[in-house]
């Protein structure tokens, strides 16, 4: 993954674009230090354990469905290698698959962080980092004001669920926080945008023709992204060139 350009678009507004082409040794070598971690946090399995068992939950996805959770991945390990701490798994607690609610609870100097992804093909309609930006932090605000229409319901359960297992070992403090973040959801006492630190995402795949145009055009655009609310926002747009680049990487024993 390599920097294509970092901006601070407002004093509390950061825009990462970041570029993915063929997986050179030094980022499998960054892939191998963190994919057990990501996946299972701090487990005993081996790195081979863990690709067999990302490959096999891949192969049982769609397209689409392959290219949301290789997403995810990619920010989960560039977080971890930006030193966020992370406190959350890449699997669901329960099945195996990826988890609900939030795409990824990370913590940084006490501070909680919120992760949401959204993905897609460039052949896709009307597709564009900027509206998969919004996508993203649209996710990210219905979740925290409770106005989301998805079935997850509280999704502070599972961050909870999540952050308190042994393997993460996340922070007391943080736990603590999720843990009232959680009763105060149940009890109808919603959040607002304006109180969290926020971590909006997109992902775009090029199907193995390289372009810099998705990039270029968010940059274009980039000042529609200043409005955004949020105590802090990191914003991250990934061009990857294709979702073949990491299965090749699961494949290679």
């Amino acid at each position: 993954m390599k920097v294509y350009k970092k901006e601070r678009l407002a004093p509390n507004i950061e825009l990462h674009v970041m570029h993915i082409g063929e997986f050179d040794n030094e980022y499998i070598k960054i892939i191998d230090e963190e994919i057990v971690k990501i996946c299972e946090g701090y487990s005993r399995s081996t790195i081979e354990e863990v690709k067999n068992r990302l490959l096999e939950y891949l192969k049982t996805k769609d397209l689409r469905g392959q290219q949301g959770a290789i997403s995810e991945f990619l920010i989960h390990l560039f977080l971890n290698n930006n030193n966020y701490k992370q406190d959350c798994l890449f699997f669901n607690l329960e099945d195996g698959s990826a988890k609900k609610g939030f795409d990824g609870v990370y913590s940084k100097n006490d501070e909680i962080f919120l992760v949401e992804s959204k993905s897609g093909g460039c052949l896709t309609k009307n597709i564009s980092h900027l509206n998969k930006i919004r996508e993203s932090y649209s996710g990210l605000e219905q979740y925290l004001t409770g106005k989301s229409h998805r079935r997850d319901g509280n999704p502070w359960i599972n961050a909870y669920n999540h952050a308190n297992q042994r393997d993460v070992k996340s922070k007391d403090n943080i736990i603590d926080k999720i843990w009232q973040l959680r009763k105060d959801f149940q009890n109808g006492i919603f959040s607002q945008v304006q109180d969290f630190n926020l971590v909006p995402c997109s992902t775009i795949y090029l199907n193995g023709e390289w372009s810099n145009l998705w990039s270029d055009n968010l940059l274009q655009e980039k000042a529609k992204l200043i409005g955004l609310k949020g105590k802090t926002i990191k914003i991250l747009s990934i061009t990857n060139e294709d979702i073949s680049n990491f299965i090749k990487y699961l494949e290679v024993k």
